[in-house]
């Protein structure tokens, strides 16, 4: 209980919600997602997806999860950022795609299926996965130690639940599906503030949001489909 309390305290702003158009999509609170997690069986390996808009909190309850999760029982638990399968920038750049980098055709889904179904063979001591560096807006390969040892591997990204090829081809191998939803005045206010950290001009700030976040973000939630839990990020 104590390892609990301790945990719990790491996971913060996130609430149930269950929306009008997923009438089976169960309602939980964020605690007692964790709380699942925590009581899963040891040993058995479980592969989470949290899926979500641009901005939505995603990242953030899957580092607070996978935390608590350590806090409790150190090395029980791995994250898996989808954003490390990012095409390179000079891929895009012939494919004509630079310009709406972070779109659904941008990423290698085919090298990430691969990494998740190695991670759910365990057969081996240690996968090494990329990590996309926000910084340089690059992906950098071998960045991400993912040990055997690990029970519970919680990938985050935009698109895994979403219900079209090739996308659609990650569904079979999670156990357990989260989509995180916000309102869009409150994703735009995020991701405004990403972009001006990072200094971009006004007239960029506004072609991103217009035309590759926000209609991502769109995408997204009319897509993805099999979600077995909503919760709502304020």
């Amino acid at each position: 209980m104590a390892a609990f309390r301790r945990a719990l305290v790491l996971i913060r702003g996130f609430k149930a919600y269950r929306s009008s158009g997923e009438s089976m999509t169960q309602q939980i609170s964020t605690e007692a997602l964790l709380a699942r997690l925590m009581a899963s069986p040891r040993g058995t390996r479980q592969i989470i997806a949290i899926a979500g808009a641009p901005a939505s909190g995603k990242s953030t309850l899957a580092e607070q999860l996978v935390a608590a999760l350590n806090a409790a029982s150190p090395g029980r638990a791995a994250l898996l950022p989808m954003d490390g399968y990012h095409f390179d920038d000079t891929l895009l750049e012939r494919r004509g795609r630079r310009a709406m980098k972070g779109a659904p055709d941008t990423f290698d889904v085919g090298g990430l299926a691969a990494l998740i179904g190695r991670l759910r063979s365990r057969l081996e001591d240690e996968v090494v996965a990329p990590v996309f560096d926000r910084d340089i807006e690059i992906a950098r390969a071998g960045a991400n130690p993912i040990r055997r040892d690990a029970d519970i591997i919680v990938v985050e990204g935009n698109y895994l639940l979403i219900g079209a090829a090739p996308w659609a081809s990650l569904a079979p191998l999670f156990d357990l599906k989260v989509l995180v939803d916000v309102p869009e005045d409150v994703l735009r206010a995020r991701l405004r503030a990403r972009w001006e950290h990072y200094r971009l001009p006004e007239a960029e700030i506004a072609r991103k949001l217009n035309e590759v976040d926000l209609p991502n973000g769109r995408f997204v939630m009319a897509n993805s489909v099999g979600a077995d839990l909503m919760l709502r990020n304020l």
